[in-house]
């Protein structure tokens, strides 16, 4: 077997000059994909809201620049998975074998288990955050969003969710490593279930109970899945403890 050649210093920051142009040419084209749909891609956010709720600009050049970020979150999504294969690749040289394989295992997984999450924000949360959002104190004053507004707090919500369904992958990746073991996750489940409503209440835009439940249950859910897959993932030799040396 070949011994892998070590990149000095100077030879790391051109990779990564390199790699950080390929990831900005694919970003580019990304957004030049999406640009000609950004229209029909805000339609597609805006079915998400009451049917009844119309939405405003208050600056002259706020309409154009919604457009424009709405493009470039189509661009960044189109382009992640070839982003995130860039990051791996740059890092890889300094991992194990082991380390590699499970790494490039899982890239699939980092998209689906992210489009999985925002899917779920879309088709589930989405509706009744925001009706409760728009109906709150409307019959003391008449709500008026702005369309930077409302793209800006459904990307952030859609972003939050598709990262919080990461969290078995990266547990189970942690667990096959042996950082983290089944019987400390376990012992920690109390701990993760208070920190499943944190993130809620921090999350989600309101102070709807049901609406942090919305977002707290998948973290448990998801967290208990984790406990099920490290105890799957755990090495063999990780689970059972070494035998006394005798003299």
């Amino acid at each position: 077997m070949g011994q892998e050649k070590k990149l000095s210093i100077t030879e790391h920051l051109l990779e990564l000059r390199s790699r950080l142009i390929k990831s900005t040419i694919a970003l580019g084209v990304g957004i030049g994909i999406s640009f000609p749909f950004a229209f029909y891609i805000f339609d597609i956010l805006k079915s998400r809201a009451p049917s009844d709720m119309n939405l405003v600009f208050i600056n002259v050049t706020e309409m154009f620049g919604t457009y424009m970020k709405v493009a470039l979150y189509c661009g960044i999504a189109l382009s992640l998975p070839y982003l995130i294969y860039q990051l791996v690749m740059f890092f890889a040289p300094a991992l194990g074998d082991k380390e590699k394989r499970y790494l490039y295992l899982s890239m699939p997984l980092v998209v689906i288990l992210f489009a999985a999450g925002v899917c779920f924000a879309y088709f589930i949360f989405l509706p009744p955050a925001l009706k409760f959002l728009l109906t709150f104190g409307s019959d003391i004053a008449q709500p008026m969003i702005t369309v930077s507004n409302y793209v800006s707090v459904l990307v952030r919500l859609l972003l939050a969710v598709g990262l919080i369904f990461e969290i078995p992958l990266v547990i189970t990746l942690l667990a096959k490593l042996g950082v983290v073991s089944p019987q400390k996750l376990a012992k920690g489940r109390k701990w993760a279930v208070l920190a499943a409503f944190v993130l809620g209440a921090i999350i989600t835009p309101t102070v709807d109970p049901v609406n942090q439940t919305l977002i707290a249950a998948p973290i448990i859910v998801l967290y208990e899945l984790s406990i099920w897959l490290a105890k799957l993932a755990y090495p063999k030799k990780a689970r059972a403890p070494s035998p006394a040396s005798s003299d």
